[in-house]
């Protein structure tokens, strides 16, 4: 959060209190209304009628004055009261802080007393409620407030931290291809533009390492065939020769010659073979999948959001797999879906028989971008094998030769085929 927005924030809160503790301030030094005159008034007129109203009991009447009232005799019998609920005894009257007159008649005798009622408790309820208002309504808007700092604070920070969160993750098991998504305006934007920054260059930088790696084995390949075809040549010499030699000696030379340029070719050999061997050396465990499993794997895959009819359903199962590889398969589909043919995908699943009686779960994933040539299906799978559809887009043609290896390893199968406008890769699992 930006510094004004913050000062802006607490100004508010300060007015607001500032105003509600005027209110409440003023409304504690309101006066409350005593109506003399008008009592003396009532007290006189009272005496005047005093016969006719001594002559009533209990008598409701309303009320011509700015305020409530009972009349009683000097006996403490009730003549007249103008509403329920106020005091109509002398005891009552003096409880509640009541006005109490005497009702004097012309000749001057004190006939009754007049119990004017006090609003003051009344008032005071009232009074109580209002602050009570103004409290909750003043803390419902702290609530609100706060609430909608916290989920200002959430969207603006904490979701950009979880997200980065999972960015690195994916970073840390080497998914190099799905940005991380970046918001200028955000107080982290800087961060989140230097971390995306950071997986472009760790992206080229395995491109290029696998670049190295493809022409270490070039040069070693080019190598053993340029040495294997001096020490042909030099085989081929010595056995020419130990036809010609005329001396048991040379003979023996010769043969030993000849034992040396087979070590050396079977040296070379083991060179050659242990190079093209190295991306082999990748460990599997054996493990349990489900279905669920299977399903996230693909929408974490999918980040593009490519698949129809998201989320993706598989038929309820539970594979023989390792958790990690067969991730590592499924993102090498959907990064070479999403780098060859950026279109719209299908996911479909079913339970299948193989020929030897074992069951399968089959897990088609399919996109319409054209598929590849008929001839090169059998072969995409090779070792630095890339379709003509490749010109131009970066990789290293080992993708789909890994995910056979790690397939196989897990004791499945993983195949491709044209269908529907586009390639179709098929991932058979051992069911459990």
């Amino acid at each position: 959060m930006k510094i004004r927005s913050f000062l802006i924030y607490c100004a508010c809160f300060l007015v607001t209190i500032v105003l509600a503790g005027y209110y409440i301030g003023t409304m504690e030094s309101r006066q409350i209304e005593s109506y003399p005159t008008e009592i003396n008034r009532l007290s006189l007129s009272l005496g005047r009628n005093w016969d006719e109203v001594s002559a009533k009991s209990k008598t409701r009447v309303e009320s011509d004055q700015p305020f409530d009232y009972a009349v009683i005799d000097n006996d403490g019998n009730l003549l007249v009261y103008t509403r329920e609920g106020i005091s109509t005894s002398v005891s009552s009257a003096t409880t509640h802080y009541d006005v109490i007159r005497d009702v004097v008649t012309e000749d001057g005798q004190i006939v009754g007393k007049i119990l004017v009622h006090n609003t003051y408790q009344e008032q005071q309820v009232k009074r109580n409620q209002r602050i009570a208002v103004i409290v909750g309504g003043f803390l419902l808007a702290m609530l609100a407030a706060s609430a909608g700092f916290y989920f200002y604070l959430k969207k603006r920070v904490v979701d950009p931290f979880d997200e980065m969160k999972g960015f690195a993750s994916k970073v840390a098991s080497g998914n190099l291809d799905v940005p991380i998504k970046m918001d200028k305006g955000n107080v982290f934007g800087a961060f989140t533009e230097a971390f995306d920054i950071m997986r472009d260059e760790l992206r080229a930088s395995k491109l290029r390492e696998a670049e190295a790696v493809k022409a270490r084995k070039e040069l070693v390949a080019q190598l053993s065939h340029d040495i294997k075809t001096p020490v042909t040549s030099i085989k081929a010499m010595t056995d020419v020769m130990e036809l010609e030699a005329k001396s048991e000696d040379e003979k023996t030379t010769l043969r030993s010659i000849n034992a040396k340029a087979d070590q050396i070719d079977t040296l070379v050999s083991n060179l050659f073979h242990a190079t093209l061997e190295e991306l082999e050396h990748l460990e599997v465990k054996d493990g349990e999948v489900t279905s669920q499993d299977i399903a996230r794997f693909i929408e974490e895959a999918d980040y593009l959001k490519k698949v129809k009819g998201a989320p993706v359903s598989i038929v309820d199962a539970v594979v023989s797999a390792d958790p990690l590889r067969l991730n590592q398969v499924i993102g090498n589909i959907f990064a070479n879906s999403y780098k060859y043919a950026n279109t719209d995908m299908t996911v479909n699943s079913r339970i299948e028989k193989g020929v030897d009686g074992k069951s399968f779960l089959v897990v088609e994933i399919g996109d319409h971008g054209g598929g590849v040539p008929e001839e090169e299906i059998k072969t995409i799978f090779g070792k630095f094998k890339r379709g003509t559809n490749a010109e131009g887009k970066d990789g290293a043609g080992l993708g789909l030769y890994i995910s056979r290896y790690l397939m196989e390893k897990m004791g499945g199968e993983i195949t491709c085929l044209n269908r529907d406008g586009g390639l179709r890769v098929i991932l058979r699992l051992l069911l459990l």
